[in-house]
């Protein structure tokens, strides 16, 4: 696929979830939308939902990503790319990552959202401080049930047993 193409197909998808954000607006909701694309087609599509569910785990990529990992029958995202009307927050960037999502493009900047109230620049920030730097407490406490000291070991154990 040629660079003209490929960025013209950016920009189609990136043209669709922008969209999804609009309609989603109409509805009450956040100006937020996301698609799931593999092999050059849309698999799935989200918008913010938080207005609706009263979620704060419902973003646009997280809507896309669940219903994606539903159509595809597997939690694995591998070959998958997400395109998002809006700069992916970080618990959405991790979500990417764990789901093996290949790669990520967005039309609205942290910047563009800022004088809304729409950045999640300071809590991308605040994430790459240690842990006793940032403004929620985090803290290690090793509790170990006596009947069953190590979930990790079971949960192997079990997994071995499914084989």
């Amino acid at each position: 696929m040629s660079d003209e193409n490929h960025f013209s197909d950016e920009n189609h998808f990136l043209c669709e979830a922008i969209e999804l954000a609009h309609a989603n607006i109409a509805r009450g909701g956040r100006p937020f939308g996301a698609v799931v694309v593999k092999n050059g087609e849309v698999i799935a599509s989200g918008v913010n939902e938080i207005h609706s569910t009263n979620d704060p785990t419902a973003h646009a990529e997280l809507t896309a990503i669940r219903a994606a990992s539903r159509k595809l029958g597997s939690p694995s995202l591998q070959g998958c790319a997400v395109y998002a009307s809006g700069h992916p927050c970080p618990m959405c960037m991790a979500a990417m990552r764990m789901a093996g999502v290949g790669s990520v493009t967005y039309a609205y900047s942290n910047d563009d959202g800022a004088p809304y109230g729409l950045s999640t620049a300071a809590i991308c920030a605040d994430l790459a401080k240690p842990f006793a730097e940032q403004s929620m407490a985090i803290r290690y406490q090793p509790v170990r049930l006596e009947q069953h000291p190590d979930i990790y070991a079971d949960w192997k154990r079990n997994q071995s047993g499914q084989g």
